[in-house]
């Protein structure tokens, strides 16, 4: 039962219960002591117009001290809670004996359930608050049975004009006057506790709300950064991959103009031609990708974000590709029309960032004069592919270059693109000399 006792008030929880704004907090009990003290006074002067302060008919001062000395503690009720509920009990037993006419006005009454229930649902030592209430209980319902045993109260209740009272329901009237007087302080002191208990309960589970909301946003905000840091390492990947292919295509013209340019004019302007062409388009990517991260919407930094490559983007890579000195082809299957054009932007820009790596490692690191790039889609269902696949593959056919060597950034990004598409890939070198580079990623289900 202890046990029990112990858990419904809460006494191994590790909460406590603070006002949200103190000073407001402050505020509002010196009001609320204010109008008791007020209430109170009125009581006292209305009881004394009826004659009904008993012994203290007489004294003008001291049923006003016994008003403020039980109001004027409320003003520190959410502060000291347990020392005011405790004090305040005092109180109504010291001057239910001295002053029961004072003691039992409503306004007192209305304070000492007050008292208790604040003592109660603020209390932050809730074992202490556990014997406060004990104590407290033990007191008035012993006082009360002492009342009952040895005082006058019942023989005086009993009478009317000196006259005992007859029996008239099922009760006698001593029996009448015990039980009825045990129920009202049951109810009274119980509602305050109670009360005051499922007020406690209520802040403490409002407070766990509140956590746990805080916890759900600060989990939402570590989500978006998580986000935003994973969208710029996409960002990072695809200017790696633009840089890279640009720039290498500019380097090869350039190195090609200069050898032609004076003995053959019109291979030297084709060749500048396309390094004109090839940095306005290295220029404009990287000018949309950074536009994503200055802005972290759709458009750039002009207001107008170029469209990100596709699949079907392919063929017009490799043509300028093979405007570069090395040889390429571009063969395309597709299981029906248009099924190239069909594939998903995701996995399409996939495909092609991964084509675009593996021509520019091709030029910069291999002796390769030619290579072939093969783009098949086939929505058909493949163990593994349950709606079909989309896949590119690069096949060149020379040797690694001596002294060139590569960050390793490309190959990453192709397997990080793999990994998050599902993917699989075969890269390495061939058997029959060269070097393959095949990704295979699969379609959605409403891919069409």
């Amino acid at each position: 039962m202890s046990a029990r006792v112990a858990e419904w008030a809460g006494v191994d929880v590790d909460w406590e219960r603070l006002p949200q704004d103190p000073a407001r907090t402050r505020r509002v009990d010196a009001w609320v002591a204010l109008a008791f003290l007020l209430t109170g006074s009125l009581g006292v002067e209305l009881l004394r117009s009826i004659d009904a302060l008993g012994a203290q008919a007489d004294s003008w001062l001291w049923p006003h001290v016994a008003v403020a000395v039980g109001t004027v503690p409320l003003v520190w009720r959410r502060r000291w809670p347990l020392l005011v509920a405790a004090g305040l009990s005092l109180h109504l037993f010291a001057f239910g004996i001295l002053m029961p006419a004072i003691a039992v006005s409503m306004p007192l009454q209305v304070v000492y359930f007050l008292a208790l229930f604040t003592g109660v649902a603020w209390a932050r030592d809730r074992r202490a608050m556990l014997g406060v209430v004990i104590g407290v209980v033990l007191l008035m319902f012993g006082w009360l049975t002492w009342q009952f045993a040895v005082g006058s109260g019942i023989e005086e209740a009993m009478s009317r004009g000196g006259r005992p009272l007859t029996r008239q329901g099922i009760f006698s009237p001593p029996a009448a006057y015990v039980v009825y007087s045990l129920l009202v302080n049951v109810v009274y002191f119980g509602g305050a506790i109670i009360g005051g208990q499922a007020a406690w309960r209520g802040a403490l589970q409002r407070d766990r709300l509140a956590e746990q909301a805080r916890t759900i946003d600060e989990q939402a905000t570590s989500l978006q950064r998580q986000a935003v840091v994973e969208e710029r390492l996409r960002i990072a990947r695809e200017l790696h991959d633009v840089v890279a292919h640009h720039v290498s295509v500019i380097g090869i013209q350039a190195a090609a103009a200069r050898r032609v340019l004076r003995k053959d004019a019109d291979v030297a302007e084709r060749a500048l031609s396309s390094v004109e062409t090839s940095s306005r388009e290295a220029v404009a990517q990287m000018r949309s990708l950074l536009g994503t991260l200055r802005s972290g919407d759709d458009t750039g930094a002009d207001g107008l974000r170029s469209p990100e490559p596709r699949l079907s983007d392919v063929p017009a890579l490799v043509d300028d590709v093979s405007g570069t000195g090395m040889h390429v082809e571009c063969r395309v299957v597709e299981d029906s029309p248009g099924a190239v054009s069909a594939v998903p932007e995701p996995v399409g820009l996939s495909l092609y960032r991964t084509v675009q790596e593996a021509l520019a490692n091709t030029r910069r690191h291999s002796t390769a004069s030619a290579a072939s790039v093969f783009v098949r889609v086939d929505r058909r269902p493949e163990p593994g592919f349950t709606h079909g696949y989309a896949e590119v593959e690069v096949l060149d056919d020379g040797r690694p270059r001596s002294g060139t060597s590569g960050t390793g950034l490309g190959l990453l990004g192709v397997r990080e693109r793999l990994a998050a598409h599902g993917g699989i890939s075969e890269i390495g070198p061939r058997v029959t000399g060269g070097y393959r580079v095949r990704v295979r990623m699969p379609l959605p289900e409403d891919a069409s």
